[in-house]
């Protein structure tokens, strides 16, 4: 690659981004790290104090690199497109994947944005997908090379644009391969842990977080069955999720599981376990990555949370805005406000939030 070639690469801290910074620099791109300071919750930066900031720690990578870096603060941004809409969804009953979008509306919305126009050819990131770029000019999502770390699925609700300009360099390693390489580099990151939680509640319970940012979330309610009968009471309706068995405290022969969530009547619905089980789902706030929906009636691979097993749906119908979707078998916790994602082979189609299951 001619060192004409620029990319700004998104630094968390993490071992993945350095990586990708090292890969590409190696490849001859002109190479600048940006990180992006995002809204944190402040009992977590209280509990955190001691700890370097992941932003320190890009810096530092970049240091190691010999690149320049940029710190860009999206903190207000990140509160109102990603805090806020989570605390929304919630309380509108819904369980979300602050990811999702996170990923089109702040990281490619915001970052990719500003690399462009900065000059940059590209902007890249340390996911584990792969881009296939198509000789007629349109690109692909692809599933990871190593299944056990695949993020295609967080990648879904991106743009045929904003894909069209990014490289995911990992793509076709595995992650002992990304740790084995960073080692080799002694990039200063090489043996730091994996993040398992949200970027901005760290090891906060949500639940906390929410009664705190919004106190309406702990009303009580009445918890009935399927034919209304009341069985005892719910602490608030957020702190529930579809299919959910832990928590309802309700004895009976066998466990109660949640069914579905009556906002309007602040009820908790629950049923035995093969009574969470669904067959269908309708979603929105649709995004099909190749620009138009995929073919109806066809069987596809679905995702229905992250890291779930692909189960086969069937499309039955599909628009720029919505689509619904059949499932050959009834699957367990079908969840309102997650996303639903097709595949079909190892390519992502896109995806859509699911509005309800059936």
């Amino acid at each position: 690659m001619s060192t004409k070639h620029q990319v700004f690469v998104a630094m968390s801290g993490g071992v993945d981004s350095a990586l990708t910074a090292a890969i590409l620099k190696d490849r001859g791109y002109r190479v600048t790290g940006i990180h992006m300071s995002t809204w944190k919750d402040p009992e977590w930066v209280a509990r955190t104090r001691d700890q370097p900031a992941q932003g320190a720690l890009a810096e530092e990578v970049a240091d190691t690199l010999g690149i320049p870096f940029i710190n860009l603060d999206v903190k207000a941004q990140f509160y109102q497109d990603v805090v806020q809409n989570f605390i929304r969804q919630y309380l509108a009953g819904n369980t979300p994947n602050p990811c999702l979008f996170c990923n089109p509306q702040v990281k490619w919305g915001i970052l990719q944005s500003y690399a462009l126009d900065q000059g940059a050819d590209y902007f890249a990131t340390g996911h584990y997908a792969r881009i296939e770029r198509l000789e007629s000019g349109p690109v692909r999502l692809l599933r990871g090379s190593d299944p056990t770390k695949d993020q295609s699925y967080v990648l879904s609700m991106l743009s045929q644009t904003q894909l069209s300009n990014t490289l995911l360099p990992l793509g076709g390693l595995t992650k002992r391969e990304v740790r084995a390489q960073a080692k080799d580099l002694k990039l200063p990151v090489a043996d730091r842990q994996d993040s398992q939680d949200l970027c901005f509640l760290g090891d906060v319970n949500y639940r906390d977080f929410l009664n705190r940012f919004a106190p309406e979330s702990s009303k009580p309610g009445e918890v009935v069955d399927l034919a209304g009968t009341r069985l005892g009471e719910h602490q608030g309706l957020a702190f529930y999720t579809i299919g959910q068995r832990k928590g309802i405290r309700i004895s009976a022969p066998e466990p109660y599981y949640v069914v579905r969530k009556d906002i309007e009547n602040n009820r908790l619905v629950v049923g035995f376990n093969h009574q969470a089980d669904q067959c269908s789902l309708d979603a929105v706030g649709v995004n099909w990555i190749a620009g138009s929906s995929p073919k109806t009636d066809e069987v596809y691979e679905v995702m229905v949370r992250y890291r779930a097993r692909p189960e086969k749906a069937q499309l039955i119908s599909a628009s720029e805005e919505k689509f619904r979707l059949k499932f050959k078998k009834a699957l367990h916790g079908i969840t309102p406000g997650q996303v639903a994602v097709l595949y079909q082979g190892d390519e992502c189609l896109g995806g859509g939030t699911i509005q309800s299951a059936g």
